[in-house]
């Protein structure tokens, strides 16, 4: 079966000094990309918090909560207080279960991507390739 990436293979075929290599890239293993794809959202998970926390801190430092506080608090006769929703617990709570769905949704999203790709190799061919050595 000649395909255009053969073809341009055959082209792009110049005499060099470094050795030149093509692989076609035709499978990725599922449980490979399950777990490259945890990693991966273990990482994002932990820039969440991280960022979350931050934000948080640079927020309460610059007053913004108490002026938001006294905003709310004119149109509601002061019954209304955004510190009692809106401290470190809660948004640290909020940034766990955030971190949390991003877990899971990364690493099925990354199995899914696999097997996608998987099913694509059967009619594409698969991903050619070139590697040299310099």
């Amino acid at each position: 079966m000649s395909t255009v990436a053969d073809k341009l293979a055959k082209k792009s075929s110049s005499k060099t000094n470094a050795k030149q290599v093509r692989l076609r890239l035709v499978y990725v293993d599922f449980w490979s990309a399950v777990k490259l794809s945890f990693l991966a959202a273990v990482a994002l998970a932990v820039v969440t918090l991280v960022s979350y926390f931050l934000i948080f801190m640079v927020v309460q430092t610059t007053g913004l909560i108490t002026k938001a506080d006294e905003f709310f608090a004119s149109f509601s006769d002061g019954t209304l207080s955004l510190s009692q929703f809106v401290g470190l617990p809660q948004v640290m709570a909020f940034a766990a279960v955030i971190a949390i769905l991003n877990l899971v949704v990364v690493t099925v999203l990354g199995a899914v991507v696999a097997g996608i790709y998987n099913l694509a190799v059967k009619v594409t061919g698969g991903l050619l390739v070139g590697f040299t050595s310099n």
